[in-house]
């Protein structure tokens, strides 16, 4: 687009799918199994502390969302691929109601292990495809690297005095705070509602779905 910019990089399309990322990690955790949907490093650390204990259930356990996670990534760029330059509707936003709709069954499912391969194949929809807004690089569904990003630019500001430095770095800090906001939320919705209250994350994500329908005049670079 030259006079346009679509919604996929703006900043209320970023808070609505980090709010929906800290809520799905701690819905996960919560209500199914202490899995984390998005943050597989820690699924892959439970998974061999538990291979190496014999206790292969539950090494199984953490393994599949790990499998499921890398499979999603896989279908969301062979998305891409097909469906870059589509014009009737953005590759993007067929990945980002496909992620609704993921949701939308998982909160229907009664079993642990087939409700974290959706929601772990949706967070991964959505890792690969949206990752970046406002200029920087961002992940909406964990925190490590954001708070590094953060913290650098933090450190640049301090020494170049570079305004848009700062300001890169307080979005960064401020969508932090916004996942830690999404996952206090996961978790009060998950112990009052149990495996229903996905469908809080899904209402978030269908109002990005709203928002990328939204264009914006292109800022000044």
């Amino acid at each position: 687009m030259n006079q346009e910019r679509q919604m996929s990089q703006s900043m209320p399309l970023a808070i609505m799918l980090t709010l929906a990322g800290g809520f799905q990690d701690a819905y996960s955790y919560n209500s199914r199994g202490h899995v984390f949907a998005n943050a597989q490093t820690g699924n892959i650390v439970l998974f061999a502390q538990n291979l190496m204990s014999a206790q292969f259930d539950q090494a199984l356990h953490y393994l599949v969302p790990v499998l499921a996670f890398m499979i999603g990534v896989y279908v969301s760029e062979r998305i891409h691929h097909k469906y870059k330059y589509s014009q009737m509707l953005h590759w993007r936003q067929l990945i980002l109601f496909s992620e609704v709709c993921l949701l939308i069954i998982a909160g229907f499912i009664e079993s642990d292990m087939a409700a974290n391969i959706l929601l772990s194949f949706a967070c991964a929809m959505q890792v690969q495809s949206f990752r970046k807004f406002k200029g920087i690089m961002y992940a909406t569904t964990m925190c490590i690297g954001n708070m590094r990003s953060a913290t650098e630019m933090l450190c640049q500001y301090h020494i170049s005095q570079d305004e848009e430095v700062k300001r890169k770095s307080y979005r960064y800090y401020l969508l932090i705070l916004i996942f830690a906001l999404g996952a206090g939320l996961g978790a009060l919705s998950s112990w009052q509602w149990g495996n229903h209250s996905i469908w809080i994350a899904a209402l978030f994500m269908m109002l990005g779905v709203i928002l990328m329908f939204v264009r914006e005049k292109k800022e000044e670079e």
